[in-house]
């Protein structure tokens, strides 16, 4: 068996699928069995009582999944509204993955369920510090002296 990627990391990890990613990005069929796979997710996260104590009581997020270009590995970007500690219930995700990919299996029409690896969604986090930095008054400042060339303060 050839190995696609010469690396020396396991083959297929989320490693890989950033490697595998052409310049124009996914494929439709990546994107449209990502959001299958992100909705049937929710479905789960939302109607689950889980026995692992850590996510017992806990409301996750699911805002994104990746695919692999081989559709064997999925990353599943999670958070919860309003709470920064989603890093701290990775462990409990890999714990309860395998159980999320057999109802998976149950509910999609697809030939491989994909493994899943579990990674904070820091998106929200970044625009909201984006956007402290842009209310700045040295920032405000700038970007209202860059249209028009001229200060007005002065």
């Amino acid at each position: 068996m050839s190995r696609r990627h010469g690396s020396g990391s396991k083959t297929g990890g989320p490693a890989d699928y950033l490697a595998g990613l052409s310049s124009s990005g996914p494929s439709q069929r990546q994107l449209r069995v990502g959001e299958e796979v992100r909705r049937v997710l929710a479905e789960l996260f939302a109607r689950t009582t889980f026995r692992d104590p850590e996510l017992s009581d806990v409301s996750i997020t699911v805002t994104e999944v990746r695919l692999a270009p081989d559709f064997k590995h999925a990353t599943v970007f999670v958070t919860r509204l309003g709470r920064s500690d989603v890093a701290s219930l990775l462990p409990a995700l890999k714990r309860v993955a395998p159980w999320l990919r057999t109802q998976l299996a149950h509910k999609l029409t697809i030939r491989t369920v994909p493994e899943l690896h579990f990674q904070p969604d820091t998106a929200l986090d970044t625009a909201m510090h984006v956007d402290s930095l842009l209310r700045l008054p040295e920032v405000q400042r700038d970007l209202g002296n860059e249209g028009d060339h001229q200060s007005d303060e002065d």
